[in-house]
């Protein structure tokens, strides 16, 4: 591998990156976004998720004028490391790598845990195990067909849930979503309402946490200027339409509070309208996978390009910047990313932060990463613009500054949301940026040395 090229093939078309875009997150529609019902109520969560979703449409129109200008694998790294120098490339690298390496445990942990209810004699952790092996074997054996198949199984699970809402629709009713909807507050507006919309923040980012993983495969489009902006729009508007159309669709169908505290609402939801042995329910469960598993291979993909960019770099061994000789793929940064995620499903039930699972803190650290990440790329933005003027923008924010303006303080209000909620797991991350900033700061200085 070491005489592989240092750039990656261009071959994916708007197509695939509307299929990464929206396959990266579509997850979190399936799954984990139900548990803000129980802080908030079904009225004060669907605050909370207009305003996440304001924040980050607001972002991604913006974001999207870093990754056309600089379509390179390392994103966010590359963005802020060209607006503010090694530290600020540094720690929007690292924040992303938190970000990406942390979010696949939980998904893998989750397709086990299907597996297993599907094959009882399967355990869980081989499962999850399992999926990162298919899923890394797939990335690694080319970028087009990973992405060909990220497209057809996000299709898949996009249908899966507009099947899902056609089906309990006709047992909709408004006066079963706004029952309670104000959590602790009951039917009434109060201060712990407000206290419930703002604790309820991260189940709203996992909505569309992870959409911006596109700009790692930015390096990769054929015709970047026109696909990029293409593939977030739509990426962006679709996730939207899908967060809010299930979640009124579930709230409305029956008791919510029955839901709140699942891993599977969207099932539970099903079954009070169709019965548990209806073929439409069976249908759910089993294509409900297809979501997880295009989370899971998305974010491994996007993953394997940030390492990738950071080795390339130097802040990383310089064999996780080289590309497989005959795949022309970042084969042993996939390999790391996944080494360290198996790592963690086997340390699961181990490891707790304030009576958690070491999966619950694992994607709390995930949202960490995301908002400093947020953070940094509109800093960049602002700063590339006032530095950079006549660098070439294919496509500029709309309505700048004010657009741009709106994603930074709406990202910095998320994260101190996160951070006065979840102390403790603050503290780990804040911890581990500083000693992963040292060691990669290190090795970078060590490969700017003379040879």
């Amino acid at each position: 591998m070491s005489n592989a090229p240092a750039h990656l093939h261009k071959s994916l078309s708007a197509f695939h990156l509307w299929g990464i875009a929206v396959g990266l997150v579509i997850s979190g529609e399936y799954f984990g976004w139900s548990y803000g019902w129980a802080t908030a109520g079904t009225l004060g969560f669907l605050l909370a998720t207009v305003f996440v979703a304001a924040i980050y449409t607001s972002f991604i129109f913006s974001f999207t004028e870093l990754t056309c200008a600089i379509p390179h694998a390392g994103g966010p790294f590359s963005y802020s490391s060209r607006a503010l120098g090694r530290w600020g490339g540094l720690i929007a690298g690292l924040a992303t790598l938190v970000e990406f390496i942390f979010a696949p445990p939980a998904i893998a942990l989750a397709i086990g845990a299907y597996l297993n209810v599907q094959f009882p004699g399967l355990p869980p952790k081989v499962a999850a195990c399992g999926a990162y092996i298919v899923f890394m074997t797939l990335n690694i054996v080319g970028v087009r067909i990973a992405a060909t198949f990220e497209l057809f199984i996000t299709i898949a699970a996009i249908l899966e849930l507009l099947v899902f809402m056609g089906v309990v629709s006709p047992a909709f009713s408004w006066d079963n979503f706004m029952h309670d909807g104000w959590g602790v507050s009951g039917s009434h507006f109060g201060w712990g309402a407000i206290g419930g919309i703002f604790a309820a923040m991260p189940f709203a980012i996992w909505f569309f946490l992870a959409i911006e993983g596109v700009a790692m495969a930015a390096e990769e489009a054929s015709n970047p200027k026109r696909s990029i902006p293409v593939a977030y729009i739509a990426g962006v508007l679709t996730l939207v339409s899908l967060a809010f159309g299930v979640m009124i669709f579930a709230g409305g169908a029956g008791d919510w509070h029955a839901l709140a505290n699942l891993n599977d609402p969207l099932p539970q939801a099903m079954k009070t309208v169709v019965g548990p042995h209806s073929g439409w329910l069976h249908m759910l469960v089993w294509l409900g996978l297809f979501g997880l598993v295009a989370s899971l291979h998305g974010i491994i993909m996007g993953y394997a390009r940030q390492i990738f960019a950071m080795a390339r770099a130097g802040f990383l061994p310089a064999f996780l910047g080289k590309l497989h000789p005959r795949f022309q793929t970042p084969a042993a940064a996939t390999i790391a990313g996944g080494v360290i995620g198996m790592a963690a499903i086997f340390s699961d039930d181990i490891i707790s932060v304030n009576g958690q699972s070491l999966t619950a803190t694992l994607v709390t650290m995930s949202v960490f990463g995301s908002l400093t990440m947020y953070v940094m790329s509109m800093i960049s933005l602002f700063r590339l613009r006032k530095n950079e003027p006549d660098l070439e923008r294919s496509y500029k924010a709309p309505f700048y500054p004010v657009l741009p303006a709106l994603a930074l303080g709406g990202a910095a209000v998320l994260l101190g949301a996160v951070v006065f909620f979840n102390p403790q797991v603050c503290m780990i991350y804040v911890g581990l940026m500083v000693v992963l900033s040292i060691f990669f700061m290190r090795a970078y200085m060590k490969s700017q040395e003379p040879q």
